[in-house]
């Protein structure tokens, strides 16, 4: 959830997900793998870095009480 909480407030790349989380480059990058394969996020490149960023409007179909579950 925090993850996704921070996903919904700004666009990052998986090495500053990794370290404002404690968590290594690959927990974070499996973790963005069932996000993505669930389509609740979208991912761009600009230039050599990729940058993730939750789909609050996927999110939202999901329900209200998710929604604000994420954004609390």
């Amino acid at each position: 959830m925090r993850l996704c909480r921070h996903l919904a407030r700004s666009a990052c790349t998986t090495s500053e997900l990794a370290q404002v989380h404690g968590m290594t480059a690959p927990e974070i990058s499996r973790h963005l793998s069932v996000l993505k394969k669930a389509a609740l996020i979208t991912t761009r490149r600009r230039g050599r870095y990729v940058l993730h960023q939750l789909d609050v409007t996927v999110v939202a179909r999901l329900g209200s009480d998710f929604l604000e579950g994420i954004l609390r």
